[in-house]
């Protein structure tokens, strides 16, 4: 039977990790309210949300990740809930006195992502210093079952908070949830050396190292490009999915955030089976056939147009569901085989590297798929990211992923 990753210190990281992810969802609901609702946006509005949150990613990514392995990583992490409670702060502060506009919003939620990204750098680079490496799988499966019930619970008191209070006022739960988080994280206790890294080493030649490390690698390459197509594939359904809900389906917003929670109630199932269909199928095998649910579920949201009300939420519901399953299933076996993979030295910029070019695709591609649903409609949208899903799971099965058994 598989150790139980819990420490004392690795408890109190999960609390503050899901404290801030369930923060995270209701934001995220919350913003893509806002910008329909609240200032008459479109699915290119979205698209701009999305790339101003993930645009930090592309500026400042690799030298993040170069910092990671240069510091202390708890105080880096209390240091970002810290900022991502502040710029969240100005969004009703400008909603209250008339100044809240597009691109306020965008700056605003730029500094967020900037937060973000320093967040999830620090916090991945962390991990492998709070349990063994024999254990990150199963560590990653309950931070993964947190974010799927933070998921499923965020954008439904998200939704229900933005029909209620209204959009902008939402915002000031998510604050909270990073002020608690930094508390937490403040709190845990454990010795952690600075890296022994030469402080004039040019960032040049470390961030290099990084991307040789990820794309010279045999095993971990064909990992990377697979995911960066997934998450192009997640740039145009995130950017579609709201306005098809709230436009075209024309549910409410409480409608809505009770269909996206589908997605946190799939990631609750997919995470806890993840350890056990990993050990049945492989590894590589379980990710595969996630993304090929992936696929299903973005067609089951295609065909929620054919019904009306209640009717089109049950199929949008179980279209979030399929892929929340499928994230929820995935997700723990890609990211301990790379950190599995990646000695300590190199968790930051590995970490931070994949992530940056993820986002660097969603900068990218968010806009993009704005333009197509504007363009040639919200469904062929979709369909271009179930497209981009079968892609893929092409890839890593033509890999030697696919053989992957387990990590440890």
């Amino acid at each position: 039977m598989a150790r139980s990753p819990v420490t004392s210190a690795f408890g109190r990281y999960w609390t503050a990790e899901a404290v801030s992810g369930f923060g995270t969802y209701v934001t995220l609901l919350a913003l893509q309210t806002l910008v329909i609702v609240q200032l008459h946006g479109s699915a290119l509005d979205v698209g701009w949300l999305n790339a101003a949150r993930w645009l930090p990613w592309l500026m400042f990514g690799l030298v993040v990740g170069v910092l990671m392995d240069r510091l202390r990583r708890r105080p880096v992490l209390v240091l970002a809930h810290v900022t991502q409670a502040v710029a969240l702060a100005f969004i009703p502060i400008c909603w209250a006195v008339g100044l809240l506009t597009m691109p306020v919003l965008l700056l605003l939620v730029l500094l967020w992502g900037g937060g973000s990204l320093v967040n999830a750098s620090a916090s991945m680079a962390f991990l492998p210093r709070l349990v063994t490496r024999d254990r990150l799988q199963l560590a990653h499966a309950r931070l993964d079952g947190a974010d799927a019930v933070a998921q499923n619970a965020g954008p439904a008191v998200g939704g229900a908070l933005a029909t209620v209070i209204g959009a902008p006022a939402t915002v000031l739960v998510a604050l909270c949830t990073h002020v608690l988080a930094a508390a937490t994280t403040a709190s845990i206790r454990i010795d952690e050396p600075v890296p022994s890294v030469p402080s004039r080493r040019a960032f040049g030649r470390e961030i290099s190292e990084g991307l040789r490390w990820i794309y010279r690698s045999r095993e971990l390459r064909p990992v990377a490009v697979g995911t960066h197509v997934w998450f192009a594939g997640q740039a145009v359904l995130g950017t579609a999915l709201a306005t098809w809900a709230l436009d075209q389906l024309q549910l409410m917003p409480f409608q809505f955030g009770l269909a996206v929670s589908g997605a946190g109630l799939g990631a609750v199932v997919g995470a806890v089976l993840s350890t056990a269909v990993g050990r049945r199928i492989g590894a590589g095998r379980a990710v595969i056939g996630a993304h090929v649910v992936s696929v299903v579920g973005v067609i089951l949201m295609v065909t929620a147009v054919v019904g009306t009300g209640w009717a089109s939420w049950v199929l949008l519901a179980l279209g979030q569901g399929a892929h929340g399953f499928a994230m929820g299933l995935s997700t723990s076996h890609e990211m301990s085989y790379r950190q599995a993979m990646t000695p300590d030295a190199l968790q930051g910029r590995t970490n931070t590297t994949l992530r940056s070019f993820n986002r660097a695709v969603v900068v990218v591609v968010a806009p993009l798929g704005g333009l197509l649903a504007v363009g040639a409609g919200l469904a062929t949208a979709l369909i271009v990211a179930a497209a981009l899903f079968v892609g893929a799971a092409l890839l890593l099965a033509l890999s030697p992923f696919r053989r992957v058994r387990s990590v440890g």
